[in-house]
């Protein structure tokens, strides 16, 4: 007996062709989003210099950041591959709505430790500390920046509370060499090419990066649904 053959109806929509288009899709629609969520921060961020005294601003400026990158998280992790059935725009406002408060609860306290680090690291000849110390500074505050990729990924997909999220991001440090590895790896091609090409490469490439850190997750969330959730 044979199996009846799709009509184009429902072919349409599940072939690699349209699931390509539905991610291109989801990708530019999210990008889009996290963009207007961040614009009040990245617009203050144009309004200030390079100065270091700036730098509180800065991370004011930097705080809306946190919730734009947790709903785009969570909808590029809940994103539909059908073509016929997409809604991005929705899922990233409903993880914005979810995640908002949760997310800040985590990128704020991150944001003043880091702003802390930048800010006695861009002034350190004059606190008079053996040059050993800014290496240490640096070795901790790229330590808490891959803290927070773990950190952000779990507070996007879980409900967990902020201090069991901070516990388990500190655990999958070590516990996932691979996704801290893979975090790394990311961080260190952002600033390159921030470094290298625009400022703006950041922004313009957040989606894309995003589903990367993602994809380099898979087993820390994996590990998280099987032990760590009912």
């Amino acid at each position: 007996m044979t199996s009846p053959t799709p009509t184009s109806s429902t072919a349409f929509g599940i072939g690699p062709l349209s699931r390509a288009a539905a991610l291109v899709h989801t990708l530019v629609t999210v990008e889009a989003l996290l963009l207007v969520a961040a614009a009040p921060g990245l617009a203050g961020l144009l309004l200030l210099g390079t100065d270091p005294a700036n730098l509180p601003l800065a991370a004011v400026c930097l705080l809306p950041l946190g919730p734009a990158l947790s709903a785009a998280l969570y909808a590029l992790h809940h994103r539909d591959r059908d073509l016929t059935d997409l809604h991005p725009a929705r899922t990233y406002w409903r993880g914005w709505r979810l995640n908002a408060l949760p997310a800040l609860r985590l990128w704020a306290p991150l944001l003043a430790w880091l702003t802390v680090i930048a800010f006695t690291l861009t002034h350190f000849s004059a606190t008079g500390l053996p040059r050993w110390w800014a290496a240490l500074l640096a070795v901790i505050g790229a330590g808490s920046l891959l803290w927070g990729a773990h950190a952000l990924v779990l507070t996007s997909l879980f409900s967990f509370r902020a201090r069991d999220t901070g516990r388990l991001a500190a655990y999958f440090l070590f516990r996932h060499g691979r996704a801290t590895l893979a975090a790394g790896s990311l961080l260190v091609l952002t600033a390159a090419g921030t470094a290298l090409l625009t400022e703006a490469l950041p922004a313009l490439l957040a989606s894309p990066l995003l589903l990367s850190l993602l994809h380099g997750s898979r087993a820390v969330i994996a590990e998280t649904q099987e032990d760590f959730t009912v």
